[in-house]
């Protein structure tokens, strides 16, 4: 959000306890979700809990058929005061609560989340009857002085200005403006097929009912609601009231989601009506009672209350203290600058892992940390201790005793390899995968495997059976996918660089998402052998890393011909033999290069991102290029058929005797999966010899296409924006409130060299890049013209909410982070030996672009 931007451095009644109200089981494709209530009203509530993918925020995920996605979060900001320290995501999305579903209708915390000295709880109930949910969140002072809080309730509620937009059509007051005077509002989208949504706030004029409204999606503190355009689906309502020490203060506020058709938005407004008058507070206590601010508790009956009322809370979460015993600060320090202080002596491998290892544990476990790892190395300080010692003795190289983190999609016969699913939890390969291996020829030290969307499945998001990745720069935000624990390590200081992969936009999405560099070869530049599939022949395995330069260092390592990948088998003929040889601030001078006006503009959103990335084709050319618009492009033909998922499984599997299923199908048919990307056992046969040879042609043939089109035009490469919108917040279920990444970019579709370079920021403060494609095996000038561009916009941007650490030399180092999967009171035995554990209720599919 951007109070994260700001901080980027450059009645009474009861509440129905019917037996639908339980978590559910459904088919492979579900419309329902992670943990989900269905309502009496055919509407199923998804809940955001601590269930697998554990985002805790209790935010409604997404009700069916209704635009509500990703509402009812809480952003919270406490007053700090003069000369205290600003506590860490203040003014960010809540998060960790531990929110357990009790099996009927309520989601109970078992921690509370810590923000300065506030503690912070929250439980959600869902009235299956009545067809509405209930938030009551507390905010408990454990300090000596009084803290202002900002609570900002809301959401996403639409998208874009049409048939999807949710725009304020009622409110208490009987007009469509939201002022202090309502007690409640509703909004709705033209489409009557989908639900109108409704919020119950509170007595008007009561404390914390509303102070003023807000942008839930930028900072809802400073950003008022829109009415009109795409922003105006981005709705919040700020309460703000002060707690004195060793008080708690609460808000109970509804959310509804009434029938469809006609009539519903009149049905919808008397429910609400009704909820306004006789606020449904069935299950709390007296004391919870006394602690409301946004009731009139006198009218409810609520009289004889203690003066300052505090409730228990449970504990807060476990978080590492903030301290190193690295002397070295590895803050935004490249791969290239760790080498010349390494070469110079100035520090070991050893000072730089154990300050990304204390990073690690400091900033990425916990309620409120990145995500970003799986399983951490439990060897890395060895695996430094023996790069120094290589280094004594004369060895040199460009990677030696750097740490690196690994996708966990990578084999590594040192550390599980899961692929994000719970299905494969404790599988270890007992090779590497070829990156990996010539990683550690180089030198590398491999710190840990890096979260990711199951199965590489989605470039929204990054989520898996040990949680899902937040965004680096902007807290609240998405990560992106499938590669967002690569880049958020990398962004975050948690590794030096990374290994991600793409099969859609899963290297360019999350790099341009954290501000990092990327590099995605021609087909064949990298081998994908020991890497888990998505779709044979068009995934590709790639780094991520700071800068231009970074990415050399590690294609240098990891690209060219493996005698036992076969796809690869042209790459040493084209792989430059060093790839930093192509690291010149001239290499756009005299480029001619393409681009499609149509690639920058949005089709949904209004916030002139398109426009910013276009304003620094200026870069572009003050680097000597020229900027030539083209016609679009002409497309492949259609696409062979055969199923390239079950042939890159059969081809993997194929590498380990010890594979625990028998084939893709199998695997993703688990109980063990997501739910939304678990699907029916099939028996889905691998291409034939003939399907695989089409493929390949295919592929083949439509870079020929795309070099004619190039020729014709006389380009040397085409730009494409990273992004076309604003990012968004990491709690909806769908595509577009993640970003707008429709561009058009042909890089994976075809299979060309494309490097992705941050370039600064939209008008709202959000990182953009800009893509440039190249011809097959045009590869080495690409990265070049990437660095040109890159010296020349300067767009990188820096986190700052994980700060360097306290360096305390005498303290004890901090253990190995251990992550364990998100199934409370689960075996510790390898799940894939449990095929037929219990599965967790269904959800609504992500998009397969990973």
């Amino acid at each position: 959000m951007p109070h994260s931007v700001s901080r980027v451095r450059t009645a009474a009644g009861g509440l129905a306890a019917v037996a639908l109200g339980t978590s559910i089981l459904l088919p492979a494709t579900p419309t329902g979700a992670v943990t989900g209530v269905p309502a009496g009203n055919g509407a199923t509530w998804q809940i955001h809990d601590a269930a697998p993918p554990g985002l805790d925020t209790g935010s409604i995920r997404a009700v069916s058929n209704a635009p509500a996605e990703g509402f009812g979060n809480i952003v919270v900001r406490v007053s700090v005061p003069d000369g205290g320290d600003e506590p860490r995501l203040n003014g960010e999305m809540m998060r960790g609560f531990g929110l357990t579903f009790d099996g009927v209708d309520t989601f109970e915390p078992t921690r509370a989340v810590p923000l300065g000295d506030v503690r912070i709880t929250r439980e959600v109930t869902v009235d299956a009857a009545g067809g509405y949910a209930r938030f009551f969140d507390t905010f408990t002072n454990t300090g000596r002085r009084p803290v202002t809080v900002e609570v900002s309730f809301g959401g996403s509620l639409g998208y874009g200005a049409g048939q999807n937009q949710g725009l304020i059509r009622r409110t208490s007051s009987g007009d469509a403006v939201v002022d202090r005077q309502d007690a409640w509002t509703l909004a709705a989208t033209p489409n009557p097929a989908q639900r109108p949504v409704g919020v119950v706030l509170g007595t008007p004029g009561a404390t914390g009912t509303l102070d003023r409204t807000g942008n839930q999606q930028r900072d809802p503190f400073g950003t008022p609601m829109a009415t009109t355009g795409h922003e105006a689906n981005f709705q919040g309502y700020v309460s703000t009231f002060t707690v004195r020490p060793r008080e708690t203060r609460s808000l109970a506020r509804f959310v509804t989601a009434g029938t469809t058709g006609a009539g519903a938005q009149a049905a919808a407004a008397e429910q609400l009506a009704a909820l306004a008058a006789r606020p449904d507070l069935s299950g709390l206590t007296t004391l919870e009672r006394c602690t409301l601010l946004n009731w009139d508790r006198t009218a409810l009956g609520v009289t004889r209350c203690p003066s300052a009322p505090v409730l228990a809370t449970p504990p807060a979460g476990p978080q590492a203290p903030a301290y190193t015993t690295s002397p070295y600060d590895v803050v935004n320090k490249s791969i290239d600058e760790l080498l010349r202080d390494l070469e110079a002596g100035a520090t070991t491998s050893q000072e730089i892992t154990r300050a990304y290892l204390d990073r690690i544990a400091v900033y990425d476990g916990g309620p409120l940390g990145y995500h970003a790892f799986i399983h951490v190395a439990e060897d890395a300080m060895q695996q430094a201790r023996a790069a120094d010692r290589a280094r004594a003795r004369g060895a040199t190289g460009e990677l030696l005793g750097i740490p690196i983190a690994i996708k966990d999609l990578y084999d590594t016969k040192d550390m599980p390899t899961t692929g994000g699913t719970l299905a494969l939890e404790g599988w270890q390969p007992e090779t590497d995968a070829y990156q990996v291996e010539r990683l550690r020829e180089a030198g590398a030290v491999i710190i840990g495997k890096a979260n990711l969307s199951e199965f590489a499945n989605s470039g929204g998001y990054s989520e898996s059976g040990w949680g899902q990745v937040w965004n680096a720069l902007y807290p609240s935000k998405t990560s992106f996918g499938s590669s967002g624990g690569s880049a958020v390590a990398v962004a975050a200081d948690l590794a030096a660089g990374a290994l991600g992969s793409q099969t859609g936009v899963s290297l360019y999405a999350p790099s341009t998402g954290n501000s990092l560099t990327t590099f995605r070869g021609t087909d064949g530049m990298a081998s994908l052998r020991g890497i888990m599939p998505l779709t044979w022949a068009q995934d590709y395995g790639g780094p991520i890393a700071r800068t231009v330069t970074d990415l050399a260092h590690l294609l240098n390592a990891t690209t060219g011909t493996d005698p036992l990948d076969p796809l690869t088998a042209e790459a040493d003929a084209h792989r430059p033999a060093d790839w930093t040889a192509h690291l010149d601030a001239g290499a756009l001078q005299g480029m001619r290069i393409g681009y499609l006006p149509s690639s920058f503009v949005s089709s949904y959103a209004d916030d002139g991102t398109g426009a910013a990335v276009m304003a620094h084709f200026a870069d572009l050319e003050a680097a000597g290029a020229t900027m030539v618009e083209l016609t679009p492009p002409p497309g492949g033909g259609p696409s062979p058929a055969g199923s390239r998922s079950e042939e890159g499984w059969a081809r993997y599997i194929e590498l380990h005797d010890d594979f625990p299923y028998p084939d893709g199908d199998a695997l993703l048919a688990s109980p063990l999966v997501l739910p939304y990307n678990q699907r029916a056992l099939r028996d889905t046969p691998r291409m034939t010899p003939e399907q695989v040879d089409a493929w390949l042609a295919y592929r083949a043939n439509y870079k020929r296409v795309i070099a004619g089109w190039m020729d014709a035009a006389g380009v040397d490469a085409v730009v494409y924006p990273g992004f076309l919108s604003d990012m968004y917040n990491n709690d909806a279920s769908g595509n577009q409130l993640t970003a707008d990444r429709a561009t058009g970019v042909l890089t994976s579709n075809v299979g060309l060299p494309t490097v992705v370079v941050p370039v600064g920021t939209n008008p709202h403060g959000y990182s953009i890049s800009m893509q440039l494609v190249g011809r097959a095996w045009d590869d080495g000038a690409i990265l070049g013209m990437g660095y040109a561009l890159e010296q020349r916009a300067r767009g990188r941007q820096l986190p700052d909410d994980a700060p360097p650490l306290e360096y305390r030399p005498n303290a004890r180092p901090h253990a190995v982070p251990e992550i364990s999967p998100l199934v409370p009171g689960r075996s510790s035995a390898p799940a894939a030996a449990r095929l037929f554990g219990p599965s967790t209720a269904g959800a609504t599919a992500r998009e397969n672009d990973g």
